[in-house]
């Protein structure tokens, strides 16, 4: 009897001692990325090292000129080729995953790591991959409209990113969320209601992310190489254009109910 009441009193202890343990995170946000920014990052790299390494000078041109984003395109539509025309469909997104050098590629993939990390969190890889592409798309169109004919191509993923950014700052700085004034580090910090438009676009936590973002992009875009024979300019239209895709998108693609006012 002395045996098993030393058990279970032992027992006992063992469960008390477990209830008192702090919950563990289970994926520590700043080192474990999403899978999907480990692969979406992964290609963006293996793309840029194809073209700038190993793909002869004339292929790498061609690449260019069949996915980067070229406005003058736009211009004479039922003029183009059958490859030019579809070109100037998929190139909505997929100047995305081309980049001008290695401080561009760099500074893109930091702040996905950051901000895109988030998002992906929060979405799952079908959503995060399709709000992003979305994204892209706003941020070409918006591109588009103010340099309709331009013969300069435009490449990057700063657009996409830029609406990342925009959807993650929807929550991660709400109280229990992962930037928060009192943040947690579980999963369920990015699962933390949005805070309403409204009160995102007045946050002054926001407002210098956003400050940085683009003070950022203007001194790496700066320090990129030409592309195609052209200078490197910045698309600031495109990162504003990929920025107000996220916020206006963010709630459609959301799976945690909104914050009620």
């Amino acid at each position: 009897m002395n045996v098993y009441r030393f058990d279970e009193e032992r027992d006992r202890r063992e469960q008390a001692a477990k209830r008192q343990r702090p919950p563990q995170p289970s994926e520590p946000p700043m080192f474990n990325l999403p899978n999907v920014v480990l692969w979406l990052g992964g290609a963006m790299i293996l793309i840029h090292l194809l073209r700038e390494l190993v793909l002869p000078a004339v292929w790498g041109n061609w690449t260019i000129y069949l996915f980067a984003f070229w406005p003058a395109k736009y211009t004479a539509l039922s003029n183009l080729a059958p490859l030019d025309l579809a070109s100037s469909v998929w190139a909505f997104v997929t100047y995305s995953l081309l980049h001008g050098g290695t401080m561009h590629i760099v500074f893109n993939l930091l702040w996905m790591a950051i901000f895109g990390s988030a998002l992906a969190r929060r979405y799952g890889a079908f959503r995060f991959l399709m709000f992003s592409a979305l994204c892209s798309v706003g941020g070409a169109a918006a591109h588009l409209a103010t340099h309709w004919g331009e013969s300069a191509p435009m490449i990057g993923a700063s657009a996409a990113v830029s609406g990342q950014m925009a959807g993650a700052l929807r929550f991660v700085f709400e109280l229990g969320g992962p930037l928060g004034a009192f943040r947690r580090s579980d999963r369920a910090a990015y699962h933390v209601p949005a805070q309403p438009l409204a009160d995102c676009i007045r946050n002054r936590q926001v407002l210098v992310f956003v400050a940085v973002w683009f003070g950022l992009n203007l001194f790496f875009g700066l320090m990129s190489g030409p592309i195609a024979g052209q200078p490197a300019t910045i698309a600031w239209q495109a990162h504003i254009g990929g920025f107000v895709a996220g916020l206006a998108l963010f709630p459609f693609f959301d799976p945690v109910p909104q914050r009620r006012i």
